[in-house]
């Protein structure tokens, strides 16, 4: 679950509310297209408000997709992390097999992993170009050529330290290099499920789009 950042600043699960300006981050490296796109939309089109998973994650770990806690699991084949929000999980081989040609671009792209000494080192390819890299209203499209890389080091028994990159060359002007976060293990080792079928999001649609509107 949410820690501290390598700064020192907190991790809160509703930091900045949803439609409050977008960090500086992944956006604020649009390429002068991206930018003129980025400007003709807004809360209203943002995906998770009809339950579509980030490509990323809106607090910069993508463990958490939209949520704030998740769960890890890990075999001799494979690494699986595990998100409360919208039932979101990705595999990771660990086995060293490469990317796979035959399944379709996904909203969380294929992952496949190896190790550097302590440091799981994960790649992500392969991913749609419908999702958002966050939420809560902060624009963030990508392009389907988008690349992820994320380095995992369990710092102590209680400390897990993630960095991460995120390259687009179709929208970026140069690779975002994500802040690093650490994260505390939880008091609790089962996550719940938190599902989303739509109707819960309804009204965050309705607001959004009547706020687009000016009514």
């Amino acid at each position: 679950m949410g820690g501290r950042t390598a700064s020192g600043g907190s991790i809160t699960p509703n930091a900045g509310g949803r439609g409050a300006p977008a960090p500086a981050g992944f956006a604020s490296l649009y390429q002068p297209s991206a930018i003129a796109k980025a400007k003709t939309l807004s809360d209203k089109d943002d995906p998770s408000l009809g339950c579509v998973n980030t490509a990323f994650g809106t607090l910069n770990v993508s463990l958490f997709d939209v949520g704030a806690v998740g769960q890890i699991v890990q075999t001799p084949k494979f690494v699986i992390m595990l998100t409360e929000t919208y039932n979101s999980f990705q595999i990771i081989p660990t086995d060293g097999r490469p990317h796979r040609d035959n399944v379709p671009p996904s909203n969380r792209g294929d992952a496949v992993g190896h190790w550097e000494g302590d440091t799981l080192v994960v790649d992500k390819t392969s991913f749609t170009d419908t999702s958002w890299i966050s939420a809560e209203g902060r624009v963030s499209f990508h392009s389907d050529a988008l690349h992820i890389v994320e380095r995992y080091r369990r710092v102590d028994a209680n400390t897990l330290e993630i960095e991460a990159t995120l390259d687009d060359p179709q929208v970026l002007t140069k690779p975002w290099i994500v802040p690093k976060q650490t994260l505390q293990l939880a008091p609790f080792d089962q996550i719940m499920e938190l599902a989303c079928s739509g109707s819960e999001t309804q009204s965050l649609m309705i607001g959004a789009s009547q706020k687009a509107s000016g009514k």
